[in-house]
């Protein structure tokens, strides 16, 4: 039915359910109730992200001469990774802003607020109506969904889980580590360092050389990814922790960007749609995973145990890399 449709529905539903949660936590109803409607905010979280990168990419596709169209993707996969890193590491920033310079429901408020107005915007753009009609009845060329399921697109799709686990252990670690230090609250704010390199390095995708191929740099950032998780179990105050995120920040933008362009690289004919929002809902199944499980062991048996969560999350990243260039180098055999 095209993107339009899709976007409208799901943005609206999406904005009433969060005015909703921002309602009932503050009344006597049941915590199931808090439960419901937060299962019915992620169903219908909008798929912005992955509908932007798949109309992007029908964009340079369509209209772009064949020899500009790799340095085309991958410049715009790392603007739109930049993007995505801007949600992951400086929204939880802001929420940690609102949360203790107002209260708990102004960020679900705001983002009720932004996703009516600004989904309702992306969905209406021209852009959004992309299914070809010919007297009246769509007309789609799709390979079949079984290529969705080839080795090389499942180990990216693992590589961007693995990123949501980290993203998800790595804040609820550091939660547990300043509720240590008698400020949950502000664990968004020592998380938003993160974000400094990481989204100026997913933006500095674009300039890398072409002989520092996309599976090289999966490789070199995921490994530094993983050092700058192993020093986490070993500091001990909000500085070191800082100084941490800060080195992780570099290796956690430019394998985004990395691993969307390989995706977009395996998408079969006429599923980008569908490889991206396999991707970005990658990310969110493996942050909403990890923080539940994270959650748990650092309350069993406490922060100590919780920070080494994070080094595991980037070991899965670094594991999908090697996995993805063994299966290149064999294609390229």
């Amino acid at each position: 039915v095209g993107q339009r449709t899709v976007m409208l529905v799901s943005g609206i539903a999406n904005s009433l359910a969060l005015l909703a949660i921002a309602w009932v936590v503050y009344t006597p109803a049941s915590p199931f109730a808090v439960l419901a409607i937060a299962f019915v905010i992620g169903a219908t979280a909008p798929q912005v992200s992955p509908m932007s990168r798949s109309r992007l990419v029908g964009v340079i596709t369509r209209m772009l001469p064949a020899e500009r169209r790799a340095t085309t993707l991958n410049g715009t996969m790392a603007y739109e990774s930049a993007a995505d890193e801007i949600v992951f590491v400086f929204g939880p920033f802001l929420v940690g802003v609102l949360a203790t310079t107002l209260n708990p429901a102004a960020p679900i408020v705001g983002a009720a607020i932004l996703t009516l107005v600004f989904v309702t915007a992306f969905a209406l753009h021209r852009t959004g109506a992309t299914v070809a009609r010919v007297d009246g009845r769509a007309v789609v060329r799709q390979a079949p969904a079984r290529q969705l399921a080839r080795p090389a697109l499942v180990v990216v799709a693992v590589g961007v889980l693995g990123m949501g686990l980290f993203f998800g252990s790595t804040l609820t670690a550091l939660t547990s580590f300043m509720a240590d230090l008698g400020a949950p609250e502000q664990a968004g704010l020592v998380y938003g360092v993160m974000g400094i390199g990481s989204a100026g390095l997913a933006l500095g995708v674009a300039w890398f050389p072409a002989r520092f191929t996309v599976h090289a740099r999966w490789l070199v950032f995921a490994a530094v990814l993983v050092a700058g998780t192993a020093a986490l179990p070993f500091v001990h105050d909000v500085v070191g922790v800082a100084i941490a995120l800060f080195i992780i920040g570099i290796g956690v933008g430019p394998t985004l960007v990395t691993q969307y362009t390989l995706g977009a690289a395996h998408s079969p004919l006429g599923r980008s749609a569908t490889v991206m929002t396999m991707l970005g809902s990658s990310v969110i199944v493996g942050q909403s995973a990890a923080s539940a499980l994270v959650g748990a062991l650092a309350q069993s048996s406490g922060t100590a145990a919780a920070m080494i969560a994070p080094v595991t999350s980037a070991g899965v990243v670094l594991l999908a890399g090697a996995a993805s260039a063994v299966l290149a180098r064999r294609a390229r055999g």
